[in-house]
């Protein structure tokens, strides 16, 4: 059996909170791992999170694309490269400017991050209905507060027509700690 965290063990509040989170991260890691096992001899998990950027952001030169993945120019032109021949993402000339090209997905690389995301929600979906209606109401407020202090946008509704491709911003430290 788990062990709970409680504030009367004399446990400081941010402690606790950061068990909880890390146990529940575990879970979350495991789901995505499911989600992505489908599609992992197509791709690997970083070339999967820059389908999710390419998705996320739209089309972009690579230098941007590098500075959203948090890698240098060349990791990224040799994943990109490897898209390419996978035919998840081509390059196209730029239209406000001829000289440069953009690295963009193609209708397979948007399915892709669509399937996965699809099975990723339906997870976590099968998780979210085993907890009581109140648990589930205290679960949207600690996780909506949690994702905003980490700078993380938010995933549109389903019937917003969105399977918004599952994340990684560029996360600034928090002002003033």
């Amino acid at each position: 059996m788990a062990e709970k965290a409680q504030p009367s063990q004399g446990m400081d509040d941010v402690d606790a909170v950061t068990r909880a989170v890390l146990t529940a991260s575990r879970l979350l890691v495991a789901v995505s791992a499911r989600s992505l096992a489908a599609v992992e001899d197509r791709v690997t998990l970083p070339q999967f999170r820059l389908l999710v950027v390419l998705s996320t952001h739209g089309p972009a030169k690579l230098v941007v694309l590098a500075e959203r993945l948090g890698v240098k120019p060349s990791t990224a032109m040799r994943m990109v490269d490897r898209l390419i021949s996978a035919g998840l993402t081509d390059r196209q000339t730029n239209p406000d400017n001829r000289r440069e090209t953009v690295l963009q997905l193609t209708i397979e690389g948007r399915r892709l991050v669509e399937d996965v995301t699809a099975r990723r929600r339906q997870e976590i979906a099968s998780i979210v209905e085993r907890l009581a209606p109140e648990q589930r109401s205290a679960l949207i407020g600690a996780l909506t507060a949690f994702t905003e202090a980490g700078g993380e946008p938010a995933v549109p509704a389903a019937e917003d027509g969105g399977l918004y491709p599952l994340g990684w911003t560029d996360m600034a430290a928090p002002q003033g700690s």
